[in-house]
């Protein structure tokens, strides 16, 4: 089901199909983290990916939650998006050589799946209201303050952690 689809004709469908993207993006994370978790060097980055990595599995269980709420099984649509985000961030991770500059190409990474969860969980959540769903709101707002919290930390690890610092000497 492509988002233009005419499987999606009322804004429950629309939420669903959303809610299924984010459920497959969160998963594709899950896999994704460890890889760069692995490559990282810089000891504050690798805590903080460690950390997150932590939270997304929580993220799931309350994206499954919501489902069940719904009325719905947890299932997951391919998202382009992130699969695009996570390939990205891999082909430049293989280009680099330096560990310094590593560590800043995996912060800027992160942080470019960060800045495309928390537009994801922003619409969700305006849909939800809309839609009446009071209920799936709070779980959906729990995630995206998580998320928002891991762009923060990132944009500290790289600017006053120096990670930037290090890539660019």
């Amino acid at each position: 089901m492509g988002l233009f689809s005419k499987d999606i004709a009322t804004m429950d469908d629309l939420f669903l199909h959303g809610l299924k993207d984010i459920f497959y993006a969160e998963n594709q994370i899950v896999k994704a983290l460890p890889k760069m978790i692995d490559k990282a060097t810089n000891r504050d980055l690798t805590k903080g990916l460690s950390q997150h990595l932590e939270e997304t599995k929580k993220q799931i269980e309350r994206l499954e939650h919501v489902f069940r709420l719904l009325g719905e099984e947890p299932k997951a649509v391919k998202c382009p998006a992130i699969n695009g985000l996570i390939d990205e961030a891999d082909e430049v991770a293989g280009e680099v050589d330096d560990k310094n500059v590593l560590d800043a190409a995996i912060v800027g990474s992160a942080q470019a799946v960060e800045h495309y969860e928390m537009a994801r969980y922003g619409t969700l959540i305006a849909w939800a209201e809309e839609l009446g769903r009071d209920d799936v709101v709070r779980l959906l707002n729990t995630n995206l303050k998580e998320e928002r919290a891991a762009d923060k930390k990132l944009s500290t690890i790289a600017q006053r952690k120096g990670v930037n610092r290090k890539a660019a000497s």
